[in-house]
């Protein structure tokens, strides 16, 4: 394979939206941002050679058990996205704040800010089941919040974020972007995501 054809490894850091709780493996996000790379023009080839997100975990979760990871498995892009259950378990934001800077400057330490995307954390409160996991009201006030954490890290170290929250909020009039569980994304919904992570992801690996 020529140089330029050669697989970018990439790792995918995170919780339940990462892994894909409910949906096929083909449906995650990650395995159809590798799929839509490389199907667009010209052609971006990433080779998924790990998707370490865990259904559950906080940034505390992450730090302790994704993070370690990536120096041996020498990524050459990663996504993140993290933050929802620190909303669902009351985390203070302060704590969510200097736990993910934490997360994104340990990140850089293995990868240029150019080959990062952080996503932002979707809102579960508007689906069927997303009241059983805290007022609707507050928590999803507590994405909104999160994310701006986020968001504004992301920047302080130049590193991309987009923002699908909104995305998600479609389903609580459509019900297609809801995986069985009542909870999670639809392999649809994760496909309009990666709608809006492709073109940034491309422009930020193209060569």
């Amino acid at each position: 394979m020529s140089a330029d054809r050669r697989p970018i490894r990439y790792v995918a850091l995170g919780d339940s939206y990462t892994i894909g709780t409910s949906v096929a493996t083909a449906e995650r996000f990650p395995n159809q941002l590798v799929e839509a790379l490389a199907a667009g023009s010209p052609p971006i080839f990433l080779e998924l050679v790990a998707n370490l997100g865990v259904d559950g975990f906080t940034t505390a979760d992450l730090l302790r058990d994704e993070v370690p990871s990536l120096a041996s498995l020498d990524p050459g892009f990663a996504t993140l996205l993290i933050g929802v259950n620190d909303v669902v378990q009351w985390v203070p934001l302060a704590g969510f704040r200097e736990r993910a800077a934490t997360i994104l400057d340990a990140v850089l330490v293995e990868l240029v800010p150019d080959r990062v995307v952080v996503v932002s954390v979707p809102d579960y409160t508007v689906t069927p089941a997303g009241a059983d996991y805290g007022d609707p009201v507050e928590r999803s006030a507590g994405i909104d919040a999160v994310n701006r954490t986020m968001a504004d890290l992301a920047a302080e170290r130049g590193i991309a974020f987009v923002d699908i929250t909104d995305i998600s909020r479609a389903a609580a009039h459509d019900r297609s972007l809801v995986a069985t569980d009542g909870l999670h994304p639809s392999g649809g919904q994760y496909a309009r995501w990666v709608e809006r992570i492709e073109p940034v992801a491309r422009a930020l690996l193209v060569p």
